[in-house]
C-alpha cells in the first residue's frame, strides 16, 4: 500500500511543479505534463513499468473528454457539420493512410504491416488538440471547428480500423509478439457470426441513445431528490463508466459511446451540473495520461535509434501537414485558420498506441518495429505544443501584419482638436459621445474592420497606426487639445503616451488602462487622466449587487461613491509604492501595507451610518421609519 501512495505522490508532485512552469513560459499545460513524465521516468527513474498500466487507466480521460464535448453539441449541430465531418475528416483519414502505407511499403515492409502503420498515423491526438484549443480559446474559430470535425471522424474511424487489423495478420509473426491470450478480455461478440455481431452493435448503440434520452433525466431527478452532491457525482461517473464498458463489450470505441451519450444529454436540464462534476476527473486523468506518455519513452531504444526516430517523427508531421494544408485550401479554411487546422492535427495520437498494441497482438507489426513506432508517436505528440507555439508567435503575427500592413494608411483630410487613438469596443463609445455633442474628432485605428464599423455610423475615421508620429502630425497633434488613447495594446499605449507628452506636452492625454498596474504605467508615462476599462462597469454592477441583497438603491449609490472617494484618497500613495515594485523589488511591503490600509478605510467608510453625499449628483436620502408593531 505504501508503494502506491509514494507513486501517486511522485506523479502529483511532478504535475504541480512542471505544469505551472510550462504555463508561465507560454508552453501550455500539455507540454508541462509531458515534460513531467520525462523527468520522473527516463531521466530520474522514479517510476517504472507501472506506467503502461496507469496509461490504460488514464485513457479514460479521453472518454470523459468526448462525453463533455458531446454535451456541447446537439443533433442539429452535428447534422450542420456533416460536410466537414464526412468530407474533410474522411479525406484526411484516407489520404494520410495512403501516404503512410506508401512510405512504409517503400521502406521494404510487407503491405499488411504498411497498411497498419498508415492507419495508426492517420489518427491525431484528440486529447492534446481539444485541450490546447480550449486553453487558447480557439475551439470556436473556423480552424478549431474544422479540426474538431476531423478528430470526431477519426474517433469513429477507429472502429473499422480495429475490425480490419486482425484480417492483416502475417503468418510468420504468429505467436511472436501477441500476448492476447495472457490478457483475456470480456466480449459479447467474440464468437458470434457477422450478422449477429452487427445486431448486437446496433442494439448497444440504440440502448445508449434511448437510455440517455428517456432514462437519464429520470435517474438524475431521482438522485437529486436525495440532496447529496456526492451521489450525483457518483451517478455521473457511473453513467460514463457504464457506457464505456458497454461499448468495450461489443468491441466498439468507448469514446464513441460516451460522445453519443453526451449528445443525447446535451439538452438535459442537468447538463451544467453533470459537466461541473465530470470536469475535474477529466482534467486529472488527461494530465495523468500525458505524464505516462512522457514517462513511457524508452531512452535505450531512443539512444540506439535516435536518428531513425527523429527522421520518422519529422516525416510524419511534414506529410500530415502537407495533406492537411491541401485539404484546408480545398474546403476553403483560409488564412490563419488554415494554418491552425494544419498545425493542430499534424501529430499522431493516443489511439495510435491502441492500434499499435492491437497490431502487435494480432501479428501484424513486429515487436522491434513497434518499439520504434511507439517512440515516433510519442515524439510527434511531444512536439505538438511547440506547433501551437509556432502558430501563436509566427503565423498569427504574420497574418495580422498582412491584414493591416497590406494597405497603406489613409490620407487624413482634416484635423480636429480631439484625436481618438483606437476605436474598438471602448473607443467607439467615446467617439459617439463626442459626436453627439458636436465635437469634431479624428479617429485612428490599425484594424481596418474597426474603421469600417465606425464609418457605417457616419463617424469620420482613418486607417493607420496612431503610434506613428507622421500620422499624428497629419491628424493635427500640434494643434490638438485632447488625445484619447484607447488602443488595444498595453505596450503601444504606454509608448504613445510617452511620445506625445514628450513632444507635445500641451496636449491633454486621457488613457484607457487594462488594470491597476497598467494604469500606473500610463500615469508614469505622463497621462493626465487614466481610467480602467472595467472599473466603472464593475462599480455599477457592485451597486446592483448591493441592491439585490436588500440595500436601498440610494444607499447603494452612496456606498459606491464612498468607494470611489476612498480609492482616490489613497491613489497617490499606492502609485509611489508601486514604483518600488517596477524598479525590481519583487515584493514591496509598503505597497502591501498601504493596500491593506485602503481596505480598512474602505470597510470603515461602508459602515458609516448614512453619510452625507459628497457630490451634487447624489441626492440625499433618508431611510423611512419603521412601522410601530
Amino acid at each position: 500500500m505504501t508503494a502506491y501512495f509514494i507513486q501517486a505522490f511522485i506523479y502529483l508532485v511532478a504535475a504541480v511543479i512542471a505544469v505551472p512552469l510550462a504555463k508561465r513560459y507560454g508552453l501550455g499545460s500539455v507540454l508541462g505534463y509531458l515534460m513531467a513524465g520525462v523527468v520522473i521516468g527516463p531521466i530520474l527513474g522514479l517510476v517504472g513499468q507501472e506506467t503502461t498500466t496507469i496509461q490504460h487507466f488514464a485513457e479514460f480521460g479521453v472518454v470523459m473528454m468526448l462525453f463533455l464535448v458531446g454535451m456541447e453539441l446537439d443533433p442539429k449541430g452535428l447534422w450542420a457539420m456533416r460536410v466537414r465531418l464526412i468530407g474533410l475528416g474522411g479525406l484526411q483519414v484516407m489520404l494520410t493512410t495512403a501516404a503512410g502505407t506508401a512510405i512504409a511499403w517503400w521502406l521494404g515492409l510487407a503491405w499488411q504491416t504498411s497498411l497498419a502503420i498508415g492507419l495508426l498515423f492517420a489518427l491525431s491526438s484528440t486529447a492534446i488538440v481539444l485541450q490546447t484549443l480550449s486553453e487558447k480559446g480557439l475551439e470556436k474559430t473556423e480552424g478549431g471547428r474544422s479540426a474538431f470535425s476531423v478528430l470526431l471522424f477519426q474517433d469513429i474511424a477507429v472502429i473499422p480500423m480495429l475490425a480490419l487489423i486482425p484480417l492483416l495478420a502475417l503468418p510468420e509473426l504468429m505467436g511472436a509478439g501477441g500476448d492476447q491470450a495472457s490478457h483475456p478480455s470480456i466480449s459479447l461478440v467474440a464468437h458470434l457470426p457477422g450478422w449477429a455481431h452487427a445486431l448486437v452493435v446496433v442494439a448497444a448503440i440504440g440502448s445508449v441513445i434511448a437510455g440517455g434520452y428517456y432514462l437519464g433525466p429520470k435517474l438524475f431527478r431521482y438522485v437529486v431528490g436525495s440532496g447529496l452532491r456526492e451521489v450525483f457525482t457518483a451517478t455521473a461517473l457511473m453513467l460514463v463508466i457504464g457506457i464505456a464498458a458497454l461499448m468495450s463489450l461489443v468491441n466498439l470505441s468507448p469514446a464513441l459511446g460516451a460522445f453519443l451519450a453526451g449528445i443525447v444529454l446535451a439538452n438535459s436540464e442537468f447538463k451544467h451540473e453533470i459537466e461541473a462534476n465530470i470536469e475535474p476527473f477529466k482534467g486529472l486523468l488527461l494530465g495523468l495520461f500525458f505524464i505516462t506518455v512522457g514517462a513511457g519513452i524508452d531512452f535505450q531504444v531512443l539512444a540506439s535509434q535516435w536518428d531513425t526516430v527523429l527522421v520518422l517523427g519529422v516525416v510524419v508531421i511534414a506529410v500530415k501537414a502537407a495533406i492537411l494544408l491541401v485539404l484546408a485550401l480545398l474546403f476553403r479554411v483560409h488564412r490563419s485558420n488554415g494554418w491552425l487546422f494544419t498545425l493542430s492535427l499534424a501529430q499522431a495520437g493516443e489511439f495510435g498506441f491502441v492500434l499499435l498494441t492491437y497490431s502487435v497482438q494480432n501479428s501484424v507489426i513486429p515487436v522491434e518495429i513497434s518499439q520504434v513506432l511507439s517512440l515516433v508517436i510519442a515524439l510527434s505528440m511531444f512536439l505538438t505544443p511547440l506547433l501551437f507555439i509556432a502558430y501563436d508567435r509566427l503565423v498569427l503575427p504574420r497574418y495580422r501584419r498582412v491584414k493591416n500592413d497590406g494597405r497603406e494608411a489613409d490620407a487624413i483630410e482634416e484635423q480636429a482638436p480631439v484625436i481618438v487613438a483606437g476605436v474598438g469596443r471602448f473607443g467607439q463609445i467615446i467617439c459617439r459621445l463626442l459626436r453627439a455633442n458636436n465635437m469634431p474628432i479624428v479617429a485612428l485605428d490599425h484594424e481596418l474592420e474597426q474603421i469600417e464599423n465606425l464609418r457605417r455610423i457616419h463617424i469620420k475615421s482613418y486607417f493607420g497606426d496612431a503610434a506613428r508620429s507622421d500620422l499624428l502630425e497629419t491628424a493635427g497633434i500640434e494643434q490638438a487639445r485632447l488625445l484619447v488613447v484607447a488602443i488595444d495594446d498595453r505596450k503601444r499605449a504606454v509608448e504613445l503616451v510617452k511620445h506625445v507628452k514628450h513632444y507635445y506636452p500641451h496636449v491633454w492625454v486621457l488613457a484607457r488602462a487594462f488594470d491597476r498596474g497598467h494604469g500606473y504605467q500610463l500615469r508614469e508615462a505622463g497621462a493626465d487622466d487614466v481610467v480602467s476599462e472595467t472599473y466603472h462597469s464593475a462599480l455599477e454592477l457592485g451597486g446592483h449587487a448591493l441592491t439585490a441583497m436588500g440595500v436601498h438603491p440610494m444607499r447603494a449609490k452612496q456606498m459606491t461613491w464612498a468607494f470611489v472617494q476612498n480609492e482616490e484618497a489613497h491613489e497617490d500613495e499606492l502609485f509611489e509604492a508601486w514604483k518600488n515594485i517596477e524598479e525590481g523589488i519583487n515584493f514591496s511591503p509598503r505597497y502591501g501595507e498601504l493596500f491593506m490600509k485602503l481596505e480598512e478605510a474602505l470597510n470603515s467608510a461602508m459602515q458609516q451610518d448614512w453619510p452625507e453625499p459628497q457630490r451634487e449628483d447624489v441626492p440625499i436620502w433618508t431611510p423611512p421609519e419603521a412601522d410601530n408593531p
